[in-house]
């Protein structure tokens, strides 16, 4: 017992830590330690949704339900004054901080079990920060290939949404984590295989920037504002209409 409070200290210290150096700002600095701590208990974040979608009914006849299944872009849609597609059957299954290996441990809970017509994946930004460790882009692939394979499978369509870009702006220095490049090259990736499996490709270049983030989006060069997600959801919804037609 006491070998794992200290086990549990030393992960919440060494969290602590790796958030200060990566922004001092106190709330996002309690927020990442807080994942730290969930991460010790639940790594795939199974608990988050859990109860929630056990009192989901099944759809009805003609409806089109989507799930946003994604990290805190996704998340956070809907908490400031844009909200989060009202009046529509759309789930939002968003974690912050988490990466393409847990979106896929929790997509059968999160995804499959609410018998979606359309799945949308907004994935690979803390993959590329190295939030749970290294990651490459094949790695990163072959998490979204999985996906991909179990929506398949359950007869979901899927909407492949690209990697916001980050800016170093709003007093953050964000590129470093998160090389434009290398977010870049991840979204050439998306695109490329949303052809290959019949996918639907959303695009965030047009309005949010295509190799940096336009300052006045962002609430600290990472994270989307509320102006952001009034110019993302017409596409989302684009992208999802297109994917519902395809055959």
């Amino acid at each position: 017992m006491k070998l794992l409070v200290r086990t549990i200290g030393f992960v919440a210290t060494g969290g602590l830590a790796w958030a200060q150096a990566a922004d001092p700002s106190v709330p996002q600095l309690l927020e990442r330690l807080e994942a730290q701590r969930r991460l010790i208990h639940d790594w795939a974040g199974l608990i988050r949704y859990g109860s929630a979608n056990t009192e989901v009914p099944p759809p009805k006849n003609g409806e089109i339900r989507v799930v946003f299944l994604g990290d805190e872009h996704i998340e956070r849609w809907g908490e400031g004054s844009t909200p989060f597609f009202p009046g529509k059957p759309f789930f939002n299954r968003g974690i912050t901080g988490q990466t393409t290996a847990q979106m896929l441990v929790r997509f059968r809970q999160d995804v499959v079990s609410l018998h979606p017509a359309v799945v949308l994946i907004q994935a690979g930004a803390n993959d590329l920060a190295g939030i749970a460790g290294p990651a490459t882009t094949p790695m990163i692939a072959e998490n979204i290939l999985s996906m991909l394979d179990l929506a398949k499978a359950n007869g979901i369509r899927v909407v492949l949404a690209s990697i916001p870009p980050v800016c170093d702006c709003a007093g953050s220095k964000q590129t470093a984590r998160r090389p434009p490049g290398k977010v870049m090259s991840v979204n050439e990736w998306l695109s490329e295989q949303a052809v290959k499996s019949g996918a639907t490709f959303l695009d965030y270049a047009p309005v949010l920037g295509a190799r940096t983030l336009k300052s006045e989006l962002t609430l600290d060069g990472f994270l989307l504002n509320d102006t952001a997600y009034e110019r993302i959801a017409p596409l989302a919804e684009k992208a999802i209409a297109a994917a519902v037609q395809k055959n």
